[in-house]
């Protein structure tokens, strides 16, 4: 588990790819916002959370039972809690946002993931 890191993800490195081939300019893990952004716009107030299904609680309730250790439990559960926090935040200093979970990267939802990120990052009219 220690070797899960929070940046530099395979989904994160394909929507960075995805955008720069697109010459879509962003900020990576945005600092200056809360819970740093994945992919940020500052100047627009957009950002992009990239997050993985295990780790961020994608359907947690349904496989909650299954994790055999409580520790690991609580940490999705804090991780979820976190999540909503920063997201709140973020909508809150006037920051739009939207959540590319980690699933909606793979083959089949790939394309149509990608081409909503583009959208909602040079078409967003606030």
């Amino acid at each position: 588990m220690a070797r899960i890191r929070p940046k530099g993800t395979k989904p994160e490195a394909l929507v960075f790819s995805y955008l720069r081939k697109n010459k879509i300019h962003f900020q990576r893990h945005y600092r200056k916002a809360p819970g740093s952004p994945d992919v940020a716009v500052p100047s627009k107030k957009l950002a992009v959370l990239i997050d993985g299904d295990f780790w961020h609680g994608w359907r947690f309730s349904d496989w909650k039972s299954k994790i055999p250790k409580k520790y690991w439990r609580g940490k999705i559960e804090a991780n979820i809690a976190r999540d909503r926090r920063n997201m709140a935040k973020l909508r809150r200093r006037g920051w739009k946002v939207l959540r590319v979970w980690e699933h909606d990267l793979f083959p089949k939802k790939r394309e149509a993931t990608l081409e909503k990120v583009r959208t909602f990052l040079t078409h967003a009219n606030y």
